[in-house]
Formats: C-alpha cells, sequence, structure tokens
C-alpha cells in the first residue's frame, strides 16, 4: 500500500477532525443537519431586511476553516430558536455577494454580527459563539442588556433590591461562565418574563459569600428576592434586605419556569376538608409536596402565624396548606397535627405529630443535603484533575491522561503470561490477544475498548472467545520470543504496539489488522467464530450459511460479504486452494465450502457449472452472485474475489479513507447531507444509484476515477472536508473531484446541474480535455505541531550550527591559510568586515539566533 504525503496530510485531518466531533459531543451530536438551510443573504436582501429595522444576527462566511464549519452548523440550530425571539439569523456568502467592510475588512472574518435598528448593534467574536447554547444567550443577553443587570459586589445587590422594593420581585441567577446551557435558560426565561420580574445575573465576585456560595463551585443556581409587598408576609417591611428563596433544582429553563410558577403560588392555603380528600397540586405545581398542618379555631391566629413561618422556611420546596378541624369534613383523629403527601411518589397522605418546625424541615431536606455533599465531592475530584492537567502534543495521549485515574474492569479478560499463554491457547477453540505497553497511549487508548468488547461477547452469551490480554513490558520473553528460545513460538516477535493475534489450536496465529475501535473489533470477531471455510451439508446449513450473523445483525452492523465454494468432491484439487484462500478471508468474510451431491443440486437449480466460486457482496441488493473460476493459486483467487467484493460507488467513511487513497485514483466525491424523512432517503439513494449509472455508462473511461459517495450526518468530519475544498459550504448535494494524480486541482460539478449520468461524464470529460475551470486546490502538505515548543525539527535545526562545528586546522593548515589571506586586497577585508558587523547587529537586536537556511517539511 502506498499513500503519499499529500494523502496522508488529507488522511490525519480527516482522523483528527472525527476524533474531535466525537469526543467534544459526548452526547450532544445526535441532531447533525444540512447547513444549506440555514437562510443565504443576497446583498440586496441584506440591506432590505437591515433597514426596514428588523432585529438579524449575520455571519459574513468567506474562508471555510473547520472550526467555522462546526460554528455554521451550530448557527443552523440556533436560527429556529432565536426566530421565537424575533431574530433573523443567515449569512452572506462573500465569495458571491460583496458588503463592503464586512466582507472586505480581513479583522471581521472571525466575527458574527447582531443588528438591530438598521444599524450594526454588536459583534461577537467565533470563539464565543461556539454552539447553538453560547450563540442563543449572547444574542439574547445583548438584545436584554438595558433588562438584565450584572451585579459584582454586595453593595450593588442591596441598591437593586432597594430600587425594586414595593415594585418587582428579583430572579437572580449565579453561572459560571457566559454562552453556557445555564446563561441560555436565563437568557431565555429573561425575555418571557422580563416585564414581570428584574432579572440579575452574577458569574462571580463578593456578592457570592453573602449567598452563601463557594466561588469555586461549578453549580449554576438561581434565588427569588421577594421585594414586592406579599399578603401574609410576616418579615418586617422596614427590613433593608429582601427574603429570598433557593431554586433547589439544576438549573434548565423548564425548572426555572416551574420555580417561578411556585413562587406565584399562595403562600398559605386553607382548606376545610380531610387531607385525603384534598387533590394533589394542579398545574403547573405538579409534583410539589404538600404539607398539612390542623388548625383549631380557639388557636386560629396563632396557628396561622406558625403555619406562615413554616410556609417561607418550605418556599420553593413544598406547598403548605392550613386545615381547619372545625369543618365537619376533617376526620383525622386529634393526636396527629400535620400530615404530608410525596405526588411524585404517592397520592398517600402520610400523618405525624410535630413537635417543633424542624422536624418538617428535615423530612425535605435531609435528602437534599445528601445529593449536595455528592456533588460537592464531585467537584473537588474535578477541580483536583483540573489542576494537575497540562498540554500534550498527543490527543490519545492526552486522553489517556485524563481518565488516568479510571481504573479498568479487567474481571472480563484474561491476563496471560509466558507461564499460562500456551496452556490457555490450547484449551479455547478461539483466543483473541492483546498485546500491549502500559506506557504507549495508543496501548492503553484502546485497552478500554478492547474490555468493552469483551464485557459485550459476555453480555451476549459468546462463550466460544477466549478475550486475552499480555503486558509486553512485563513479560517481555513472551512477546519478544523467537525460533531457538526456551519458549516455543506462536507468532512472530511482537514490534508494534497495540497488536492483536488470533490464534486457534493447531493453526498458526493471525494478525488483526482493522481499525483500532471497539465496533470493528467486535464484528471481526463474530465472522471469526465460524470455520473458514464452513463445511456445509444439508439445504438448510446453506440457507442459513446465507443469512445474517445473529449477533452482528442485533447489533446493528451491516451485512457481511460471502463467499461459496462449490465442488463435485472433497478430493478436487480445487478445494486445497479454496481453503487457503478462505483462511486469509477469515474475520473480513463468511466462507462456505459445498460438494458432492449437495453441490450438483444447487448448481443445477441456479444454472452454473462445477466447480465454481460464488461470490456474495453485501451491497448488491439482488441474490445473484459474481461467478468465479476456481484458479491455480490461492493469491489469485483471493485477488479475483477482492475484485467482486468491490462495490462500484462505495461509501467514504473515515474508516474506508486509506483503501481509497491506496489505490492511487482520483476521488469522484458525492457529498450528501442527512434525511430528514423517507422522502430525503429515496433521493439519496437515487442520487447514490445514478453515480452507479455514471460508472456503467462510463465503462473504460471510468478506470483514472474511483467514484464514491459520502453521508455527512454518519460521517460528518466531511462537512469541513467539503468546506475546506470549496472554501464555503455549497448546497447539498454537491459532487467534486479531488486527489488527481496530475495536481492538486478540485474540481466542482456545477451546482444548478442535474446529476445525470450522461452530464456527469460530459463534466469528466470537459475535466480531461483542460477547459474545465477548478474550484480550489488541495492544502499544502505540512501538519505543523499542535504547540511551538513541540517543534522538535525547527529546535534540532537551531541547534545544528553548534552541533556540526568543523574540527580545529592543524598547524600547516593555519599557516598556509593566513599567506592566502595576506593576497586579499584591503577594500575586501573592510567589506567583509562591515558584512559580519551588520549579521551580527541584525542577530543581537532580535535577540535569538540568526534562521538556518536547510529547515525541514514536518513530515
Amino acid at each position: 500500500m502506498h499513500i503519499t504525503a499529500q494523502d496522508s496530510v488529507f488522511l490525519m485531518m480527516w482522523l483528527c477532525i472525527s476524533a474531535l466531533l466525537l469526543w467534544t459531543e459526548s452526547g450532544q451530536c445526535a441532531e447533525m443537519t444540512n447547513t444549506s438551510e440555514l437562510i443565504q443573504y443576497t446583498t440586496v436582501d441584506f440591506f432590505e431586511k437591515l433597514h426596514s429595522g428588523k432585529m438579524m444576527f449575520i455571519y459574513f462566511e468567506r474562508k471555510v476553516s473547520p472550526t467555522i464549519s462546526l460554528f455554521l452548523v451550530e448557527l443552523e440550530k440556533s436560527a429556529e430558536v432565536l426566530q421565537d425571539y424575533g431574530v433573523l439569523v443567515g449569512k452572506v456568502n462573500c465569495n458571491k455577494e460583496v458588503v463592503h467592510t464586512y466582507c472586505t475588512d480581513e479583522r471581521r472574518l472571525h466575527t458574527a454580527f447582531l443588528f438591530r435598528g438598521g444599524k450594526e448593534f454588536l459583534g461577537l467574536d467565533l470563539d464565543t459563539v461556539f454552539d447553538v447554547n453560547s450563540i442563543v444567550s449572547e444574542v439574547l443577553f445583548a438584545i436584554l442588556r438595558e433588562e438584565v443587570r450584572y451585579v459584582h459586589t454586595d453593595a450593588d445587590l442591596v441598591a437593586m433590591e432597594k430600587a425594586a422594593r414595593g415594585q418587582k420581585d428579583l430572579v437572580l441567577g449565579y453561572v459560571q461562565s457566559l454562552g453556557t446551557h445555564e446563561h441560555r435558560s436565563m437568557m431565555e426565561m429573561a425575555y418571557v418574563y422580563g416585564s414581570k420580574y428584574q432579572f440579575i445575573l452574577i458569574t462571580g465576585g463578593p456578592v457570592l459569600k453573602y449567598l452563601g456560595v463557594n466561588e469555586l463551585s461549578h453549580t449554576s443556581q438561581v434565588w427569588f428576592l421577594h421585594c414586592r409587598v406579599h399578603s401574609g408576609l410576616t418579615t418586617s417591611t422596614t427590613s433593608e434586605r429582601c427574603p429570598l428563596t433557593h431554586m433547589r433544582k439544576p438549573l434548565s429553563v423548564l425548572s426555572l419556569h416551574s420555580f417561578l410558577q411556585l413562587m406565584e403560588s399562595p403562600l398559605v392555603s386553607e382548606v376545610y376538608e380531610d387531607p385525603s380528600l384534598v387533590p394533589p397540586p394542579p398545574f403547573p405545581y405538579q409534583g410539589t409536596p404538600q404539607v398539612f398542618l390542623f388548625s383549631r379555631l380557639p388557636t386560629k391566629h396563632l396557628d396561622m402565624d406558625t403555619a406562615t413561618t413554616l410556609a417561607w422556611r418550605l418556599r420553593g420546596i413544598a406547598l403548605l396548606l392550613l386545615v381547619h378541624r372545625q369543618s365537619p369534613a376533617v376526620k383525622t383523629p386529634d393526636e396527629y397535627n400535620a400530615a404530608y403527601r410525596l405526588p411524585e411518589k404517592s397520592l398517600e397522605v402520610k400523618y405525624m405529630t410535630l413537635r417543633n418546625l424542624d422536624e418538617v424541615l428535615e423530612l425535605f431536606t435531609n435528602k437534599e443535603k445528601e445529593e449536595e455533599e455528592d456533588e460537592g465531592d464531585n467537584e473537588e475530584e474535578e477541580e483536583e484533575e483540573d489542576e494537575s492537567d497540562f498540554a500534550l502534543d498527543d490527543e490519545i495521549a492526552s486522553a489517556v491522561y485524563k481518565n488516568r485515574g479510571s481504573l479498568l474492569d479487567t474481571d472480563s479478560v484474561t491476563q496471560l503470561t509466558s507461564e499460562n499463554f500456551h496452556a490457555a491457547v490450547a484449551q479455547s477453540g478461539l483466543t483473541v490477544a492483546l498485546f500491549y505497553l502500559k506506557w504507549d497511549a495508543v496501548s492503553m487508548a484502546f485497552l478500554s475498548s478492547f474490555i468493552e468488547v469483551a464485557e459485550t461477547l459476555a453480555d451476549a452469551e459468546v462463550n466460544d472467545v477466549q478475550m486475552s490480554t499480555v503486558d509486553c513490558g512485563e513479560w517481555t520473553d513472551l512477546c519478544a520470543a523467537e525460533p531457538g528460545s526456551s519458549l516455543p513460538v506462536l507468532f512472530q516477535p511482537i514490534t508494534v504496539f497495540p497488536s492483536i493475534l488470533v490464534f486457534r489450536p493447531q493453526e498458526s496465529a493471525q494478525h488483526y489488522r482493522g481499525m483500532l475501535g471497539s465496533k470493528a473489533l467486535y464484528r471481526f470477531i463474530m465472522l471469526s467464530r465460524p470455520a473458514s471455510p464452513a463445511p456445509l451439508s444439508s439445504q438448510e446449513e446453506v440457507a442459513s450459511f446465507l443469512q445474517e450473523v445473529p449477533h452482528l445483525e442485533l447489533a446493528g452492523y451491516k451485512k457481511p460479504d460471502r463467499v461459496l465454494g462449490l465442488f463435485k468432491m472433497q478430493t478436487h484439487a480445487g478445494v486445497p486452494v479454496f481453503t487457503k484462500a478462505a483462511k486469509s478471508l477469515r474475520g473480513e468474510v463468511l466462507t462456505g465450502l459445498l460438494t458432492d451431491g449437495l453441490a450438483e443440486k444447487w448448481t443445477f437449480d441456479h444454472t452454473v457449472d462445477l466447480p465454481v466460486v460464488l461470490v456474495f457482496p453485501s451491497w448488491r441488493t439482488h441474490t445473484y452472485p459474481s461467478k468465479l473460476s476456481v484458479s491455480s493459486s490461492a493469491e489469485e483467487l483471493l485477488a479475483h474475489i477482492s475484485t467482486a467484493l468491490l462495490n462500484p460507488v462505495p461509501e467514504l467513511t473515515v474508516e474506508s479513507l486509506p483503501s481509497f487513497l491506496s489505490l492511487g485514483k482520483a476521488l469522484l466525491i458525492l457529498f450528501v447531507g442527512e434525511e430528514e424523512d423517507e422522502i430525503g432517503w429515496r433521493q439519496n439513494q437515487m442520487l447514490v444509484e445514478e453515480m452507479r449509472r455514471v460508472v456503467e455508462l462510463g465503462d473504460g473511461k471510468m478506470e483514472p476515477f474511483l467514484a464514491c459517495w459520502i453521508h455527512l450526518g454518519q460521517t460528518p468530519a466531511g462537512m469541513s472536508v467539503l468546506g475546506s475544498y470549496l472554501a464555503s459550504m455549497p448546497p447539498l448535494p454537491a459532487l467534486v473531484l479531488t486527489h488527481l494524480p496530475s495536481g492538486d486541482e478540485i474540481y466542482r460539478y456545477p451546482p444548478n446541474t442535474p446529476i445525470v449520468a450522461p452530464s456527469v461524464l460530459q463534466w469528466l470529460q470537459r475535466i480531461e480535455d483542460r477547459t474545465e475551470s477548478p474550484a480550489g486546490l488541495l492544502g499544502e502538505d505540512s501538519w505543523p505541531p499542535a504547540e511551538e515548543f513541540y517543534d522538535f525539527l525547527k529546535i534540532m535545526d537551531m541547534q545544528e550550527p553548534s552541533s556540526t562545528q568543523q574540527q580545529m586546522p592543524k598547524k600547516e593548515e593555519v599557516e598556509e591559510k593566513e599567506e592566502e589571506e595576506e593576497q586579499v586586497g584591503d577594500e575586501e577585508e573592510e567589506n567583509v568586515e562591515d558584512d559580519l558587523l551588520v549579521e551580527e547587529a541584525t542577530d543581537s537586536s532580535s535577540g535569538s539566533p540568526a534562521p538556518v537556511a536547510n529547515t525541514h517539511s514536518e513530515l
């Protein structure tokens, strides 16, 4: 396999972008939409909307990088949300439409702009609007900058309370940083309730001490300050501070909405029936606990005061109801003076006898304290990890380092040593062994995936596979054993880590050469379990062979390829050739062997002649297989099988990219977006079928090209790649020709032309005739280090002069050199001295060594 430096850079870009998308989303990337749906304004449209006075959030797109591609995806997600708040969201393609100042100023290309009242209102750097939460929160925060106040000190808060007393209640929110999901929740509620409450935002400062919050806490919190006069308020109205209620649930739009509704509920409700007859809290208080206090007629006013006091202490936790015993509907025995109901758990009312009010508080606050303590412990652990974190050049090494405190559960794997290795392999029909080093980052990263596969196999009750590991740092004699050593040798010395070998009794070891991921390894193991080839002796076994692999089907894996060999008898000369080829395909393709009378009957029913090899590719929808003759060698037969299995228009993924590049062909890539419904799915399938027609109609003319397609919903890394190809994100579908052996040009199929086979072939012919203009160029062959201090080649270059100094000349050579220098004129000596002085002055003024001419390329 030969991959050029250009291809290696392209491959690394794909892998890094896909890793970035997988690791940073962690459960938030379930929705991948098409940036083509984002509103694209022309210059005329932009100024028309601008002069209409509508509020707009616009990005002026000129160059597309991976960062900008991700921003555009998040921008589209935010469009629907901000539309509910009267904000139009869109972009202007500066490559087609030029809006002066915004498209021509390089400094504005990394900024999105908010327009209000016909003029620019605010510019937001893309570093601050990196996802849908930050976009929505920052835009609403800018719109509500006059409505949402910001306080830093306790004195600021006191002034706000004085100004609001008797007018409005205050909603005070603490978020650790702006642009988060919690910040967005505050801003959305401020937009809805801004006319009713005064919203205040804090991100830190001395005011947190008054609120009893640790400034290092990562938990967002909300308080409701009762500054408007409430009926039943027993707190002195002359007090300087407003009573506050703490929201105990995590901050979100739903929890904050429910909390504000709860603050509007009556402080104490009076009822005249038994608690068991009182209905659960209605909307929007459903799920809120109810506390019942019983009142007698002689102590009516005292009971109300007690209820009011307890209600304030339970504010935001439970609803308090005062039950009047003078009503004949109250049947509760006199021994009980309180009761409560927890609607979330049960509608049953539980009765109790209170001796003091703290007993009720303990009932509802003990659980919350335990939860807070657990959160506090988690925060301390996170803080310790953050303090010890540092930058690593390798993303895999960085991930392993961050997870260094997590202990892997190795109960599902067998740890092999020099003593038990051969016995364990001999006792198991199939042993999958991982050879790794504890100090190797890739080994440790893959070890967790390996254990995950072992646990999946155990859950699926797959008992015929032994998953095992070998620590080559500890058992070097086993990993490096060579012929002639004291240990029996079943494999060549392990020199690459991690390595996976598959062992079967009385057979040579098989190397796993697939992707280092749990899905790819699991699929390989499941396809390795059956014999290769599997002997088929009945019509039922043949039918079972052609069906799905059960565990793969349940796990959602694609249908495997199948190869079936048919021979007149078991002793046919082609059987050993087919058997050898089948063993080479184990783990990748299912193979079966059919002989004797059953083979003759099968060939008769399917009109084929013996001997024959039938290939059933997984991509082919119909049941007609490819027919191959039996070759004279296993290597030749494998080549024919590989050709038959090759999809004429395969799907391009991160996993398949290396094999595509190794072919050395130009890539004709069809980019399709994620389908929203069945109609979209059918349209994408029709496009892929049309690409197959291109290959069929082109025949020999398509030999220099590899036609393939990429689904941006399943392979989101392709979005950034497409954007880097064309300098902007085009509407989908898009057809691109790239990686031509003749150059770095990138060609784009005319966007307004339907993608049909004859038109595509004509377009390819124009490219070959050089009458078609390229749409862009591939990037440079460079992959710079993440940080300057990781540029080891540059450091070596800077040290090269001192490390390659010539040896001191001998005495005779010095004398001879001096005689030659005497013949040089005075003027030339002065010029040389001047040059040296200028060079020394330049080096000393810059404060750094002079640059070295023979710099190295990073690759």
